[in-house]
């Protein structure tokens, strides 16, 4: 192992003194994550500018046997991104590479830095009439990087898919610090495997992206909101399942949010006003979008009529502006800060088949109330691509030194009501090493094997993100 001086030394003449971060004042904001979690001290924090510089960085690693961990904005729930608090590791952050490459709108297309914000990718988007689907309540901060190395979901799943479905092309920096670039901007290519698909959702395991070539649709010229209140997680499913028949494609959000949901969003923040004159169980937020003359508040009233024709729709608020429509997604994303003022709770991140919904709910609500009777259950979630996040909010008596075992117990039991329905124990947030022993505990030999044999390939000596996923003795023994 290369001497700590020597590697900073190195560091600092590849990018510069602006480049590397070593004071631990100033690495604070790099060791902690958007829940406030927090492992260990890097060896050095580094900031490159290119690729070029990325993959120097990299292959200076890889020659003195450096462990690495690359970086976006810091809003992971998995621990993924942090640095390891056994072995010093590099933390490449990738936050100054934010050029947007060029955009195509006749190709509807964008390349973009691994390291752009979202946001700033969409509202490029926007100035050239055409839209970039993602939308996630961190996009104010998350980076593309790491929206593809998590194969990031969101609202707007339903309508334009995953991450996975976003993107054209990729250029990756390899382990062994060699560029591999597949920067194309082709919608249709059937040449053989499909490389840029192993880097989607490998979290920082198998290459650090820095590039992206990704899919642009219209711009959506109009769009309609409402806040809907409903009987049951039951209701809300059978209303899905009739907005669907009745919108097909236009429906782009279909939120369940139950009561405390809304009371969280709004102690979070007071100057959100209660849509509804009184409390109601449960609640849907959905969003219909379309370009051309179509009908939306139309086919959103007439909606509303029907639902309370077949009773599974008790009020509703229509947003009549677009600041309304603002307001309504602001208690969506509001509740989610909510929780973290509660304290420390726990969060999961389940999907179930859409039929499933009601009833995983309830059995899942059920264990938790076996386990810690004073507990609350928030269950919320996007409701048409199956994914929950059942959270559970710890009685405030609860001493801080037993809320992990606590929270041990009822994510196992969750996790078993989940697996009755042949469900996935993480449907957007990744693995990373908070759900890496029951990630592990589901796979079969067969699978295990496969898994440990791709690592081996881009990474035989383990030094990228060691640890996330698959434990570094298993991808070693490979």
């Amino acid at each position: 192992m290369t001497h700590h001086d020597d590697a900073v030394a190195a560091f600092t003449q590849l990018l510069g003194a602006n480049g590397v971060i070593t004071a631990a004042a100033d690495q604070e904001r790099y060791v902690r994550d958007w829940a406030g979690a927090r492992l260990g001290m890097p060896l050095a924090v580094v900031r490159p500018r290119t690729t070029e510089e990325v993959a120097a960085v990299v292959g200076y690693c890889h020659r003195n046997g450096i462990c690495m961990v690359a970086q976006g904005g810091h809003t992971g729930l998995v621990k993924g991104a942090l640095p390891d608090s056994r072995t010093p590791e590099v933390v490449i952050s990738l936050e100054r590479m934010t050029r947007i490459r060029g955009l195509d709108p006749l190709n509807f297309s964008m390349a973009v830095d691994g390291g752009c914000i979202l946001e700033e990718v969409k509202r490029a988007a926007e100035e050239a009439d055409c839209f970039f689907p993602l939308s996630l309540g961190a996009q104010g901060s998350c980076q593309i990087g790491g929206n593809i190395a998590t194969n990031a979901g969101g609202v707007n799943v339903l309508r334009y898919g995953m991450m996975r479905e976003l993107v054209l092309g990729l250029e990756v920096v390899l382990p062994d610090g060699e560029i591999w670039s597949g920067m194309k901007a082709l919608h249709k290519d059937n040449r053989g495997y499909d490389l840029k698909q192993l880097f989607l959702g490998s979290e920082g395991t198998l290459g650090i992206v820095t590039g992206a070539v990704l899919k642009l649709t219209p711009r959506p010229e109009q769009s309609q909101t409402a806040l809907l209140a409903v009987p049951s997680v039951e209701a809300a499913v059978r209303l899905y399942a009739l907005t669907r028949r009745r919108c097909s494609d236009l429906l782009s959000a279909f939120e369940l949010m139950p009561r405390l949901c809304l009371e969280l969003a709004f102690e979070a923040a007071p100057q959100l006003a209660d849509p509804f004159d009184e409390a109601y169980p449960y609640h849907v937020l959905l969003e219909l979008t379309a370009t051309g003359p179509v009908d939306l508040s139309g086919l959103l009233e007439g909606l509303l009529e029907a639902g309370m024709e077949h009773e599974v729709v008790l009020d509703g608020v229509l947003a009549s502006s677009v600041a309304q429509a603002g307001q309504l997604w602001a208690i969506r994303e509001s509740m989610v800060e909510g929780q973290l003022l509660r304290g420390e709770h726990l969060r999961t991140d389940v999907s179930v088949p859409i039929s499933s919904i009601a009833e995983c709910v309830e059995q899942a609500t059920a264990e938790v109330a076996a386990l810690s009777p004073t507990s609350q259950v928030i269950a919320y979630g996007h409701i048409g691509d199956g994914n929950l996040h059942i959270n559970v909010l710890p009685p405030a008596e609860t001493p801080a030194e037993a809320l992990p075992a606590l929270f041990e117990r009822l994510e196992r039991a969750i996790f078993t009501v989940v697996d009755g329905f042949d469900g996935s124990i993480s449907a957007e947030h990744g693995i990373g090493r908070s759900k890496q022993a029951a990630f592990l505990d589901r796979l079969t030999v067969t699978e295990r094997r496969l898994l440990a044999g791709i690592k081996a390939v881009f990474d035989p000596d383990d030094l990228m993100g060691a640890g996330r996923i698959q434990p570094a003795s298993e991808r070693s023994s490979s």
